[in-house]
């Protein structure tokens, strides 16, 4: 006879947690290549395009003045299903659950906010989907603790596991996605912790892989390495990125607080969609979540005026999608708003130093890294996720400088990251010290 662990021994409840982080890791991977799937075949057999801004740009200027507010309004009917629930599920609710346990984490809330963000995405709104990816991930974390009868400890690492597995598998970058729990969620390393985060990483990237692909999801580039003073150009990336990421997070959050005052659900989504569809109707290049217009920025293929204009036109479209109610995430759109500062930086700079100075390129996504850093307060995980959808070595060092410069300023402006404002906001305060996060009044 063969001896079987008793699933009450704790050699029983080491195998059922394992079984629980392989299970999340390839749920989560799953719902991110659906997710991303459905769109592009929603989106190829109407416009036969596989990506929103291609879908827009085909699209006549009426259509795409009336889908995002058709898409808002079945967003915020979806949320008048989720209205009267304790608690949403936004990274700081993710945040909540791992530190302290105490919030429950809704499959059915969570998947009803994903449909509504992917019909808010597909109509055209200015969202990230990396925000349903992630809340997905941590959400399937807490069922299958349950469902496993796993400790509340257990449980609570599950789901910074399928937090990071939904963040690997929007990016592709298994490193930023365990640096995004360590310094985001939890704020502090412990192996209890993230032994499973990189286990789930791991599985996550690796089936996104399989089925979207191994590159890096803006495409390798080689930048030249800088000198010793090209560096300082470097850090001046960091304070101009930390000042547009400190008046984006400032203009979403006035406009959430007028939104609330406006209009009740759903007609409130509706009319950020009205207004996201103004927008969209005369520069398509807003839709989505940023990614397509990026990578031509990284590329140098924009004009400075054109970016000019796009970053405005994202900040204003991004706010009145999401402050308005739709479900989605900023942190796409803010590498859109840092590697467009970073262009127009880098560009001032070449016309001033020529090319000595370093490549516009360089500097857009330095750019990208430091605006994330700002609003994150999160500086390793910025750089490495930058180097990661870069892949090139040579930009380490500006990387670790902007980010470190950025996290600085934009502390030194506001004490709360993004998701940390969120947190208080609802009552919940708490800061990084050296033994770990604690709470405050």
């Amino acid at each position: 006879m063969t001896n079987r662990p008793d699933p009450g021994s704790p050699r029983g409840e080491h195998l059922r947690f394992f079984v629980g982080v392989v299970a999340v890791a390839l749920l989560s991977a799953a719902f991110a290549v659906a997710f991303r799937g459905a769109l592009s075949a929603v989106l190829g057999f109407a416009t036969h395009r596989s990506d929103v801004v291609s879908a827009m740009r085909r699209l006549p200027w009426r259509l795409r003045l009336f889908l995002p507010p058709v898409g808002g309004l079945l967003a915020g009917l979806l949320a008048m299903l989720t209205a009267r629930k304790p608690s949403g599920h936004g990274v700081g609710d993710v945040m909540e659950a791992v530190v302290f346990g105490r919030v429950r984490l809704s499959m059915r809330v969570t998947l009803l906010k994903s449909i509504g963000s992917w019909c808010a995405i597909v109509t055209g709104g200015s969202i990230g989907r990396e925000g349903p990816l992630i809340q997905f991930g941590g959400a399937t974390g807490k069922v299958i603790g349950n469902a496993l009868g796993l400790t509340v400890e257990r449980a609570r690492v599950l789901i910074a596991a399928g937090t990071a597995a939904g963040f690997a598998a929007a990016y592709n970058t298994p490193f930023a996605a365990v640096l995004f729990v360590l310094e985001v969620v939890t704020g502090v390393v412990v192996l209890e912790t993230i032994v499973p985060v990189f286990i789930a990483t791991v599985l996550a990237t690796a089936v996104t892989r399989f089925f979207v692909g191994a590159g890096p999801i803006y495409g390798a580039r080689t930048f030249m390495a800088p000198s010793a003073i090209v560096l300082f150009a470097y850090a001046g990336v960091g304070v101009f990125g930390a000042l547009g990421a400190q008046g984006f997070m400032r203009l979403l959050s006035r406009a959430e607080k007028l939104f609330r005052r406006s209009l009740p659900l759903p007609w409130r989504p509706a009319l950020g969609g009205c207004l996201t569809g103004l927008i969209v109707a005369a520069l398509p290049d807003v839709a989505g979540n940023g990614y397509e217009p990026l990578n031509d920025i990284l590329d140098a293929q924009r004009s400075v005026g054109f970016v000019a204009i796009l970053l405005l036109a994202k900040c204003l479209a991004t706010t009145t999608s999401v402050s308005s109610g739709s479900p989605g995430g900023v942190f796409t759109p803010t590498l859109l708003l840092g590697g467009g500062l970073g262009f127009l930086y880098g560009t001032g700079l070449e016309s001033w130093f020529g090319s000595k100075i370093g490549s516009v390129g360089s500097y857009a996504l330095v750019g990208m890294a430091a605006t994330t850093a700002a609003t994150t307060h999160a500086p390793l995980m910025a750089a490495v996720m930058a180097f990661e959808l870069s892949g090139d070595y040579a930009i380490v060092l500006p990387l670790v400088l902007a980010t470190g410069v950025a996290t600085a300023v934009s502390r030194a402006l506001r004490k709360d990251s993004i998701y940390t404002a969120e947190l208080r906001e609802r009552g919940v305060g708490w800061e990084l010290t050296l033994e770990g996060r604690r709470m405050v009044e």
